[in-house]
């Protein structure tokens, strides 16, 4: 049954297409030209230069925005990137900034403005055809607004009348299930932790997040195996490490501070190996622009020695076809396996070894798209190294075995003891900035009883025990009729959720949506039968209270917490912070609450006084966070203490799964462009993949455009096929030939978020399946016409 077809509503189009005509992406989609050329320029370095340049001057900020460069990640007062996770360097490195994160701040810090008169002029229905570009380029909002049923308008709303909406309509509910409460990865960690303070005191633990949709595999993973959900290396590892493995992530797009690390890697003698279905430009070289010198002369640096390219799901048979190598090896020098550490540290070890040995090299070759030679010369690298880190990102956890993948990362650490001592250890890269703090500070709809037994005895509350919705779960309750309001802190959720149809109509069936934003998006242009946009301030943007001015705290991915201080003054003086709109809300919700929203929204210190009697890690909280770059919460698996039901690490027997596709059918992964940050698009180009002005395009093999008849730009139409015998189709984008293995193909989400089923998930973790769908790809009506 095809599922593609909608209402017919305004902007149901954007990415969707129609046959024959080329598609309409979510950036501007402005006219001109489309090409592809082959861009091998370093990454980074004059081109990141000239694009940052293009943004100040865009913003119009010449003082504002070199200002908010330079205080941007530095300790002592500066405020932490909105960006990625990535650790700011330990030394205190000046100017550790990067192509992207300026972007994201300059798109926060625009004089634009979308106040009342903007809302006033167009309808939600008009405004729902416009691209997503568009709407965020309005600029800032700058007050509550409620969505008016008879006029199709955003009308204003005082923030007590919009608070009480909320508390009367939770409150209304038949019971506190009936609600979902969102969270995106860059909420600073004091609203976090007001945030399922309030919702648990409420009585629910649905806390569905962005984790849901990205890292949740990670987490699954690693806490079956090491008892902690969090990857144990810091930024340290990285530099002391002989050989780095970066695998499903590009770089110079998603975590570009990475390419620091990188580079100053290969100059000591480490070894880089990516593993990618693409070679993407983090993967090559790059020219880091805060080295002044090797930017005058145009001088790279090498940020990898090995691509491997992987067809897209077969990370799992690569390492198990090093493992295999290393056992092969094993037999004739012991010495390549750290017996010691097996023998006191892990559990399993025996019947993993003989699933590895049984596997034969012929399915190992066929599941992952790699040659026997080059997994040997992998496996060579990996025993050549004394210290090991491996990282990865959402190409390895958007997969239907990812838990099993990141499993088989820690069987592989653990073979040679690269577990619990510098240089060494598993770490996953997370995307957004605050995404791992969330998680640690009480974002979890599976959360752990000694977490609620701590919040309870703490904060005088009976939280519930029963398990959540997460973000998959949601959605189909939403559908059912069974969760009534969503509540929304960031993001952009109808764009970020799998099955875009689906979501929108789940979406469109509450009696409340709550969205605390920035900016306009598409999510509040797809909302219940009422709904509120409710505007906070940015991360760049000074938070005074009566006490004071205040900082909120963030986690990075490697576990530092450190705080973060705006230095600009907020666009409009009717703006409140995160934590000021979450006290608002549960104090309108809980009128009888001997919770003291009102006294911790006074002074952020306050409530890090609380988070740190109920969060391990966190004991003098104040003090620590105030040192100049903040503290590392401790890691027992670091320390090789693993709070396993064993005690031990846990060596995992996971099954290989098949993951060619059937005869005529491809692997689709989406992506995010070079100008893009999750859902929000700066642009139709894509300078690391010589893409310009196209979004919506297919990037495949040679060969398999070949088999289907089709030349370079011909229009296609892709079609998803779902567990369920769906089908979801997109039309009129363009094919661009690109070095990807056969039978895998890539594009960009959030368009092809449309195509992910919503019962395409994993079952290992729950994760939508958006790195590995199955589609056909046809030629589109009249597909040779430009």
């Amino acid at each position: 049954m095809d599922r593609s077809d909608s209402e017919g509503r305004p902007g149901d189009d954007l990415g969707r297409g129609a046959p024959g005509v080329a598609a309409r992406g979510r950036g501007p989609n402005r006219p001109g030209d489309i090409s592809q050329e082959d861009d091998t320029a370093p990454s980074a370095g004059w081109g990141a230069a000239r694009s940052v340049t293009r943004v100040l001057a865009k913003t119009r900020e010449p003082v504002s925005g070199p200002l908010a460069i330079v205080r941007m990640n530095h300790e002592n007062g500066g405020f932490d990137c909105p960006g990625c996770a990535w650790p700011d360097d330990r030394k205190g490195l000046h100017l550790d900034i990067c192509e992207n994160g300026i972007k994201h701040v300059t798109w926060e810090m625009t004089r634009k403005k979308a106040g009342r008169e903007f809302f006033a002029a167009h309808t939600v229905t008009e405004l729902a055809d416009w691209p997503d570009y568009a709407l965020e380029d309005q600029g800032r909002l700058t007050e509550p607004m409620v969505y008016d049923e008879a006029t199709d308008k955003y009308v204003p709303i005082s923030w007590p009348d919009a608070f009480a909406l909320v508390g009367r309509t939770l409150r209304d509910l038949d019971a506190p299930d009936q609600a979902a409460f969102y969270t995106s990865g860059r909420l600073n960690n004091e609203a976090t932790f007001l945030y399922q303070l309030w919702v648990r005191e409420f009585g629910t633990n649905n806390l569905p997040d962005c984790s849901n949709m990205c890292h949740e595999a990670s987490g699954r993973a690693l806490q079956a195996a090491l008892g902690t959900g969090k990857g144990t290396c810091d930024i340290a590892d990285w530099d002391a490490a002989d050989l780095l493995f970066v695998m499903g992530v590009n770089a110079a797009s998603n975590a570009p501070r990475m390419l620091t690390t990188l580079a100053k890697a290969h100059r000591r003698g480490a070894q880089i190996v990516h593993v990618n279905p693409l070679v993407e430009a983090g993967a090559r070289r790059t020219i880091v622009p805060h080295e002044f010198a090797a930017m005058a002369a145009f001088r790279s640096t090498e940020t990898g020695d090995q691509n491997v390219q992987v067809r897209i799901g077969g990370d799992l048979a690569l390492l198990r076809g090093v493992a295999k190598a290393v056992f092969e090896r094993a037999e004739e020098n012991p010495a390549v396996l750290d017996v010691g550490f097996i023998e006191r540290h892990t559990s399993g070890f025996a019947s993993y070894r003989d699933l590895v040995r049984a596997t034969d090299w012929a399915e190992l070759v066929r599941q992952s798209g790699v040659s026997e030679r080059q997994i040997r010369e992998v496996a060579d690298r990996y025993m050549a190294a004394d210290r090991t880190v491996i990282s990865w990102c959402l190409g390895v956890t958007q997969q239907d075995h990812g838990v099993d993948t990141v499993r088989e990362i820690v069987n592989l650490l653990m073979l040679r003891g690269n577990l619990g001592r510098e240089g060494a250890g598993p770490s996953p890269v997370r995307g957004h900035s605050n995404v791992q703090g969330n998680r640690t500070c009480g974002i979890d709809h599976r959360p752990a009883p000694e977490f609620l037994d701590a919040l309870d005895e703490v904060c005088g509350i009976s939280a519930p025990r029963a398990h959540g919705l997460d973000t998959v779960g949601t959605i189909k309750a939403m559908r059912d009729g069974r969760v009534k309001v969503f509540v929304a802190m960031g993001g952009n959720f109808v764009l970020a959720a799998p099955d875009t149809d689906a979501t929108t109509a789940a979406l469109r069936t509450t009696e409340l949506t709550v969205q605390v934003s920035t900016k306009l998006n598409r999510s509040h242009l797809v909302h219940g039968r009422r709904a509120l946009i409710l505007p906070c301030l940015g991360r760049t943007e000074k938070d005074t209270r009566a006490t004071g001015e205040q900082g909120v705290s963030v986690e990075d991915a490697m576990s530092e917490v450190h705080l973060s201080f705006g230095m600009r003054k907020p666009p409009a003086e009717t703006l409140r912070s995160e934590c000021a709109i979450v006290a608002g809300m549960a104090r309108a919700t809980l009128p009888d609450s001997a919770t003291p929203w009102e006294w911790y929204v006074e002074d952020y210190d306050r409530i890090r006084d609380t988070m740190a009697q109920v969060l391990p890690g966190f004991e003098d909280f104040n003090r620590r966070v105030r040192e100049p770059l903040g503290f590392r919460i401790t890691q027992p698996a670091r320390e090789r203490e693993f709070h396993t039901a064993s005690g031990r690490a846990e060596f995992h027997p996971g099954e290989l799964p098949d993951v060619t596709p059937p005869q005529g059918m491809l692997v689709l992964s989406t992506m995010r462009s070079h100008d893009q940050w999750n859902t929000t698009v700066y642009s139709d180009d894509d300078r690391y993949r010589g893409v310009k002005n196209l979004r919506t395009l297919l990037f495949m093999n040679p060969k398999d455009m070949a088999d289907r008849g089709l030349a370079e730009f011909d229009l296609i139409d892709i079609t998803s096929h779902a567990r369920d015998g769906s089908t979801r189709s997109v039309y009129g984008y363009r094919v661009i030939a690109y070095d990807i293995p056969p039978a895998s193909v890539a594009g960009y989400m959030p368009e092809l978020n449309i195509l992910c089923g919503l019962d395409d998930y994993s079952r290992q973790s729950d994760q939508p399946l958006m790195k590995h769908q199955l589609v056909t790809v046809t030629p589109s009506q009249d597909g040779r016409t430009l």
